[in-house]
């Protein structure tokens, strides 16, 4: 009886686990398609937030990189001003053209995330096109040097002074075309060439034209120049390197900027490329004029700065560069004790990061700015490695921007403009 009774139990055990194995195998096919459902849920969510996730990652990563650049730009800079030697010098304009590039890369890089969704955001900025175009040759001049190339500027002096546009990306886009051209040219040289030309309505048409006697390319090769992450030559890719994305980006920049690039081969051989743009020619008024004298010349009074930045190494170059500039200063590593150290000191102008560990950059503006005059009411000039950060900064209460990596004229020029502002709005 108990051999029958264990053998009843286990065929009642063994049927119960036949009937549940069945029920189990008709809900294995609800099952695989819940979880097919719920991956495809999950995948469509992926390539939703996945262009976020890069755009955001590379524009982290662009405001870092561009703080180191900004001391290597700024050192360099201020080298290039000291007495050195001829091969001391060469030195310097090699750094300065290598963090050039890295800036430009960074530019493009983001840039290329973006382009896919909301498309360029051009920037309207004052500049002096004069001195922008020398700096573009200074730069093609040193790259040239550095590797035993002969190189060749021509700016036409009937180039306007003063305009409205993008010189960060226009730099951006130079600089590719710049280290494309040294990067193909064993032996010869390359040259750069800036003029106007005609221009839509009432803005000014800019031609830069870059030329090298490098390798050269054949018509089938130019087609596939301004493709994504396309090179012109596998081969010549694989010698060389590069990623591809450069030409693709610089194509995008310059028809955002009302303009196009052009790509030709060279009479003697090599290439040219031609760059173009549209830029709208800046009213300046006899008070400006003055002012941007008095920073060439570097009247500009002597100020005590706050500033707000937490990387050590950019409160090192900082300083050094408003040292250098006849300005003295302070700085403190979060955008919580400004206004209270604002309080306890006498200064005249605040330098703001604008990425800060605690409240941002943007919240310690508004709070300095709700401080009672004369306090809420100091020169103060937004920083950071992203440009779009330019209009809520502004909107928060700056009076001047800076995008990374920041020169020395160019904080100069910051500075006279943010503190003229703050003493006519007292």
């Amino acid at each position: 009886m108990l051999g029958v009774s264990r053998i009843g139990g286990f065929m009642a055990s063994t049927s119960r686990s036949r009937r549940t194995k069945r029920g189990s195998k008709r809900a294995q096919p609800k099952k695989r398609a819940a979880n097919s459902a719920a991956g495809r849920a999950r995948k469509s969510a992926a390539k939703i937030a996945a262009p976020g996730v890069v755009e955001t990652a590379l524009a982290t990563f662009a405001h870092e990189v561009r703080t180191p650049l900004t001391g290597i730009l700024a050192i360099s800079d201020l080298l290039a001003t000291s007495d050195l030697g001829e091969r001391e010098r060469r030195w310097a304009d090699t750094i300065k053209a290598g963090a050039e590039h890295l800036a430009s890369l960074a530019t493009l890089f983001v840039d290329a995330a973006r382009s896919g969704r909301s498309g360029f955001a051009v920037r309207e900025e004052f500049f002096d096109l004069r001195a922008f175009a020398r700096s573009v040759g200074d730069s093609l001049a040193g790259r040239a040097m550095a590797k035993g190339l002969q190189s060749g500027i021509e700016i036409s002096e009937k180039l306007p002074a003063f305009v409205i546009g993008d010189p960060v990306r226009l730099r951006a886009a130079l600089e590719n075309l710049i280290d494309n051209a040294t990067k193909f040219t064993e032996q010869g040289g390359v040259a750069l060439e800036v003029k106007p030309i005609s221009g839509p309505g009432d803005k000014i048409g800019v031609a830069f034209a870059v030329s090298d006697s490098g390798i050269g390319l054949t018509l089938k090769e130019i087609k596939r120049l301004f493709r994504p992450f396309s090179q012109a030559n596998v081969n010549i890719a694989a010698r060389f390197g590069g990623a591809g994305l450069g030409l693709s980006s610089v194509k995008q920049l310059a028809r955002a900027m009302g303009g196009d690039i052009v790509v030709a081969p060279r009479r003697g051989g090599g290439t040219t490329f031609i760059l173009t743009v549209s830029l709208r020619r800046a009213e300046v008024s006899n008070s400006a004029s003055s002012s941007l004298a008095e920073v060439s010349s570097d009247r500009l009074r002597a100020l005590r700065v706050l500033g707000v930045e937490d990387n050590p190494f950019g409160r090192v170059v900082l300083n050094a560069v408003l040292t250098e500039l006849g300005h003295q200063a302070e700085f403190v590593g979060g955008g919580e004790v400004a206004p209270e150290r604002l309080a306890q000191g006498d200064f005249d102008a605040v330098l703001m990061d604008m990425v800060l560990p605690g409240i941002s950059g943007i919240e310690a503006i508004r709070r300095i700015r709700a401080l009672p005059s004369p306090l809420g009411r100091i020169a103060i000039i937004g920083v950071s490695g992203r440009g779009e950060d330019e209009a809520a900064s502004r909107a928060a209460g700056a009076d001047a921007f800076l995008v990374k990596p920041v020169s020395p004229r160019a904080l100069a020029t910051a500075l006279l403009e943010a503190t003229r502002h703050a003493a006519a709005a007292t």
